[in-house]
Parts: structure tokens; C-alpha cells; sequence
């Protein structure tokens, strides 16, 4: 993985010294608040219900043990003993003081992190491919891309006052994990005929308030030429984009506003003066980031079959281990080697995502002996260790399961992604975290959940869509009728290469109907599909109408009891 240089260490730790002065000034009272929101926004601290919120940057996901370490050592003595995995491959500390961010900020200095455009309206953490280098369907590694454009937008004067919040993603596999087309720029990365690398560039999608999927404005790019083009479409949304409307300021609406093509031509126009300049990326630039995301040192090691993995687990242990293999790990490019995906998503414990200082401590002990000291963050709310070794998935799974991160429900209904919601941001209109908790204790039957097969379900607490209820199959949104918690469901969303929206089924529920509405629609599904197929192939055959009608059943019915009681007083 990428380390810092001089320059990355001088300007991160200059970044720590900076902050440190603002919050002085701040807690003296010679810098306002309104003077020191940008300012403690651009550093990732945010105010929310209760406390301080500080977002610390993960680029693309990518981090090690001893990061991890530091994660935890801040957790145990700033927060309260746990942090927060994010869909945008972050990490959060929910419980910090303004006091202290100074101190969390250099301790990050010291394991090469930061929180440096983690919020505000400049461009964000860029996210990737939880599963880049290692995975089997992979075109090219785009991790390398990824940090040349981490280093080319940190702090870049031209785009720090954007119109608002800029998010890219990048894929370089056939298999897009990156929600791609749900971002203002995707950045698909593959190789011509001639082997050369090159990018297709989507931009304006997004989900939020109007959610809308990315369109193709730029083919096969050059790879060398992403710093001038990227730039000509930032200046043009830069120029256009919304000030006077903070809900219609995004790309997405540039771009719709204009039609893709129009924006793409006023791109192309914009490029044309800066194509040939100096920003672009040249092969030095390229070999001197490259060196940092080589192949770790593989062992020679055979292709072990499921079965032959399996028979490595004792008698009374291998049901339990093959419905971990089936749903938690994944193939790798190495023989003898696999993916391991460890879940943040305990059945109505602990908030999707969360980790204790415990476990992280345990997960980075996991890493240096199982997957050579390096862990990934996924858009899911997990933690990948890429590089295991076969032979020893067994032994890792017992380890794991000590920590309460072994659960077999990777992809399953209860692998929920949910944001904070209104336990803690100030944005939120309703809690996600109890609906998420309530449904998990519904759907507790892991036989059960594998039956139903892949299912994703998100949260969100609010029309920000943090929990990317936009793109569930089944998605939940907290929404506030005259001071009170409701929550909306849509149907028919989904990630990955056949990327959709989802769609509203009708009016919100309240919390406690919330499990009873899931039953049912889960039911429909049970009821009508297809042998062997899954929940959105299913809707997607069957279209809307059974499931809102079954999402509805519970309400119909007690309307139908109330107006037969309301009869029966009348005749008394």
C-alpha cells in the first residue's frame, strides 16, 4: 500500500499544526463559529446531536494493522470505546471533543492519515474496489489511479469552494463494487486493444434528494490525461453549478439541467485550452506511486477445492464453516489464496458498521497473521483481509468468531447498511439504528436467511441517503411527519453493473410497523419466486404491485377491524 513521502508527512503534519491554532482561536473566542465551520469541516469535524463528529479519511478503503491500531488507541481514549465504518469507506468517531481533535489529528499524522476533505463542499475521500489487486474479474488494479488522484485533489486551491460535496469512485473490474454510476464523477478504468490503460468518465449521478444515475461523457481516455480533463469538468461545474439552492447545487442537476451531452460538449470546450499543459500525469509519476501497490510475497501454494477446505474444519464445525465459506470469502487471483470478508453486522447487537476497540485490536492481529498486516473497508460496512491463505481459513474463522465478526450474512437480508441517523446527525429526521437492530432480530434464522439468498437492505435516515437507501432491493427512509418518526420504503433498487433506482411504494410507516411491513414483503417474495431466483429478479419479473400490496396487508387490515368496532358502537 501507498506510504507517505516527505511531502505527504510535511503537509499533513502542517495540516495538524494549522487546525491546532483554529481550535485555540476558537475556544478562546477570537475565531467565530461561523468563521470556523469551513475551516473545521474541510478537517472532517462536524456537530451533531450530542458531540463533536470527526470523519477520518480512508483512501480507498485501503489501510494496515498499524493504522487500525491507531483507529483503536483513539476509540479507547477520545470517543467511547468503539468507531464507525462508513459506505464511503471511512472511518467515524461519534463521541469526540473539540478539545481533542488536535490530539486525534497528530496521532493520525503518526500512522500516515488524516481527515483532510472529509466534508465540506471540495472533492471527498476517493473510494474504490474493496477487493482491487486481488480480484478474479479484475481488468486493471486501480489503486494506483487512485492515489495519483487522492494527491492531485488533496487541497487543490482551485476546487476547496465547490458548489457542493464532490464524490468519485473508480473500478477497474467487470464486476463494478464501487456504485460507480451513484457518484458525481465514475471513473471506469480498462485497456484497449493495444493494452494501453485508459478511462470512460460517467458523471452527474448521485443519490440524495433527487437521485439519478451517472451518464457517459468521456471514452477511453488516456490515462495520462485525467488531471486535465477532470479539471475542465470541475471548472465547468464550478462556473454553472447552483450557489443559490443548497438542494439543487450537485452535479447531477447541472447535468440534467444541461443534457449529458451538453455538459460533455462544455467540457470537451473547457479541455481544449489546458489538454496539453503540465498537470497531466506522466510515467514518472506513475512508477513513482505503482511501486507502492505491487504483489505481496505469495507462497507457491495449490488450489485447494471447497471440499478439500472444508475437510480442514473439525466434524462437528463444518455446516457452520461451509455457510462462512459460501457467504465470507471470495476468490482470489493467487492460487491457494482467498478473499475473507469480516462482519460488522452482529444480529441486533451493536449499529451496522460499528467496531469496538476490541475487535479492532483483534482484526489488526488478524491481519499481521493472516493477510500480511493489510485490511480493506467496504461500501457495505465491512473489513476485507484480502490475502489468506486457504489452508488457513479455518483457523481464521475461529479466531473471527471470538470477535462476533465470523456471522455467515454477507449479502444475506441482515448484512444491513445503515447510516447513524438520528441517534447522532443533526441532519436526520428519524433513527436508522433501532430499525436496523429490530429487523435483524426478526430475521435471526440464519438457515432461513440463506434460503432467501442476496438481499441488500439500506437505511437511511434522511433524504442525504448516507445509508444509499437508493440502490437497496429493499430500501428505508426516515422522514418527518409534523415531529414525528416515519419511514418509507422503496423496492427495486440496486448497486453494481445493472445499477437502479429505486422506486417509493407509498405512504410511511411508522418504527414499530417497520419489522411487520419487511415480513410481508419478504413473504411475497417466498410465495411467488421463481426456484433459484433471487428477491430482484423476482421484483423485477413481478413488478410492484405484490409486494406494496403485501407491505400494506397489516394496515388494510386494521383499518377493516377499526371500522367493523366503529360499526358495532354505532348499532350499541
Amino acid at each position: 500500500m501507498y506510504r507517505y513521502d516527505h511531502i505527504d508527512q510535511t503537509l499533513v503534519d502542517q495540516r495538524v499544526a494549522q487546525f491546532r491554532d483554529q481550535v485555540a482561536r476558537r475556544l478562546n473566542g477570537s475565531l467565530a463559529e461561523e468563521e470556523f465551520r469551513p475551516l473545521r469541516l474541510q478537517n472532517g469535524l462536524y456537530h451533531q446531536r450530542h458531540a463533536y463528529m470527526l470523519r477520518v479519511a480512508i483512501p480507498y478503503g485501503l489501510f494496515n494493522s498499524k493504522q487500525l491500531r491507531t483507529m483503536a488507541f483513539i476509540a479507547e481514549k477520545y470517543d467511547r470505546g468503539y468507531g464507525h465504518f462508513t459506505t464511503r469507506q471511512n472511518i467515524q468517531y461519534n463521541w469526540v471533543t473539540l478539545e481533542d481533535t488536535p490530539e486525534i489529528l497528530a496521532e493520525l499524522a503518526k500512522v500516515e492519515m488524516h481527515a483532510i476533505q472529509t466534508s465540506g463542499n471540495c472533492i471527498r475521500n476517493i473510494t474504490s474496489d474493496a477487493f482491487a489487486g486481488v480480484a478474479g474479474d479484475e481488468y486493471v488494479d486501480p489503486r494506483p489511479v487512485c492515489e495519483l488522484l487522492r494527491q492531485w485533489s488533496t487541497l487543490h486551491p482551485e476546487f476547496a469552494h465547490l458548489p457542493r460535496k464532490f464524490k468519485f469512485a473508480i473500478n477497474g473490474a467487470k464486476e463494478d463494487r464501487t456504485i460507480l454510476l451513484c457518484h458525481d464523477v465514475g471513473i471506469e478504468l480498462k485497456k484497449n486493444t493495444r493494452g494501453e490503460l485508459i478511462a470512460d468518465i460517467y458523471a452527474g449521478g448521485g443519490m440524495g434528494r433527487t437521485p439519478i444515475l451517472g451518464s457517459l461523457i468521456k471514452s477511453e481516455l488516456p490515462w495520462q490525461l485525467l488531471p486535465s480533463y477532470l479539471t475542465a469538468l470541475l471548472r465547468v461545474y464550478n462556473r454553472f453549478g447552483r450557489r443559490d439552492n443548497l438542494y439543487k447545487a450537485r452535479i447531477k442537476i447541472l447535468v440534467k439541467a444541461l443534457s449529458p451531452a451538453e455538459f460533455a460538449r462544455q467540457v470537451e470546450g473547457e479541455w481544449l485550452y489546458i489538454k496539453n499543459g503540465d498537470d497531466n500525469f506522466t510515467q514518472a509519476e506513475w512508477d513513482r506511486v505503482a511501486q507502492h501497490f505491487t504483489k505481496p510475497d505469495y507462497k507457491s501454494l495449490p488450489k485447494l477445492s471447497d471440499e478439500q477446505v472444508i475437510n480442514t474444519a473439525s466434524a462437528t464445525e463444518k455446516i457452520a464453516f461451509s455457510k462462512w465459506l459460501e457467504r465470507n470469502v471470495k476468490s482470489h487471483q493467487v492460487d491457494g489464496y482467498a478473499s475473507v470478508i469480516l462482519s460488522l453486522k452482529p444480529h441486533g447487537t451493536v449499529a451496522p458498521g460499528d467496531a469496538t476497540t476490541a475487535q479492532m485490536l483483534a482484526i489488526a492481529d488478524l491481519a499481521d497473521q493472516y493477510s500480511f498486516g493489510e485490511l480493506r473497508a467496504t461500501h457495505e460496512q465491512n473489513l476485507v483481509l484480502a490475502d489468506v491463505e486457504q489452508a488457513k481459513l479455518y483457523g481464521l474463522w475461529q479466531e473471527a468468531k471470538k470477535q462476533k465478526v465470523a456471522l455467515p450474512n454477507i449479502g444475506l437480508l441482515t448484512d444491513i447498511i445503515a447510516c447513524p441517523g438520528g441517534d447522532f446527525c443533526s441532519l436526520a429526521n428519524a433513527k436508522s439504528l433501532p430499525i436496523a437492530k429490530a429487523i435483524q432480530e426478526r430475521f435471526d434464522d440464519l438457515d432461513y436467511l440463506f434460503d432467501l439468498g442476496d438481499i441488500s437492505l439500506n437505511i437511511s435516515g434522511c433524504i442525504n441517503s448516507c445509508g444509499h437507501h437508493h440502490v437497496g432491493n429493499i430500501g428505508v427512509l426516515g422522514v418527518d411527519k409534523d415531529g414525528e418518526e416515519w419511514y418509507q420504503i422503496t423496492l427495486g433498487g440496486e448497486q453494481g453493473n445493472d445499477a437502479a433506482i429505486g422506486k417509493v411504494i407509498g405512504p410511511s410507516f411508522y418504527a414499530d410497523e417497520i419489522p411487520d411491513v419487511m415480513t410481508n414483503i419478504i413473504n411475497s417474495y417466498t410465495q411467488q419466486r421463481n426456484e433459484d431466483e433471487s428477491f430482484i429478479e423476482s421484483y423485477r419479473r413481478l413488478g410492484m404491485a405484490p409486494f406494496k400490496e403485501a407491505a400494506y396487508k397489516n394496515k388494510k387490515e386494521n383499518t377493516k377491524q377499526k371500522e367493523k368496532i366503529e360499526t358495532v358502537g354505532e348499532v350499541a
